[in-house]
């Protein structure tokens, strides 16, 4: 029974049914679960004249706080038991694959945003799924319609 359990979650708040199955397999299994966000490595944000708007550092600190709060409120939804959110920049599958060795994840929960056989081919779940030893959940994680 998978005891640590990471969760990338994506920008896109994950369905109601892809919450209530997260949730109710980490209180059936007593897990802790690690939310994770990753988010493109921060640059200097300029204007349409070259200006510099804002320091990859200002940018950085602005993407964790977007990534925080969009982890914050999957808590919620979750109910917030035994529940850590984490931030990481750069490349997801690298981040993900990364922050399931740093946690010591049971089980990685990946969301699908289709019912096809393999929607995720060729994207971070194909990819995360192709290199990494850790059992993979896969749960569809967005209504078909297109809402979040």
């Amino acid at each position: 029974m998978a005891k640590r359990i990471l969760v990338p979650i994506s920008p896109r708040m994950p369905s109601d049914p892809f919450m209530t199955v997260l949730g109710d397999l980490a209180r059936g299994a007593g897990a802790t679960v690690r939310l994770l966000h990753v988010a493109a490595s921060p640059t200097n944000v300029v204007d349409e004249d070259g200006r510099i708007v804002a320091y990859a550092d200002q940018e950085r600190f602005r993407l964790q706080a977007e990534g925080h709060d969009l982890l914050q409120v999957v808590n919620l939804t979750l109910g917030g038991e035994s529940v850590d959110v984490g931030v990481r920049f750069g490349d997801p599958v690298t981040e993900i694959l990364a922050e399931a060795a740093d946690f010591g994840a049971d089980l990685i929960v990946l969301g699908t945003g289709d019912r096809r056989r393999f929607p995720f081919r060729g994207g971070v779940a194909w990819e995360v799924l192709r290199r990494t030893e850790v059992p993979i959940a896969l749960l569809r994680s967005s209504r078909r319609d297109g809402a979040a």
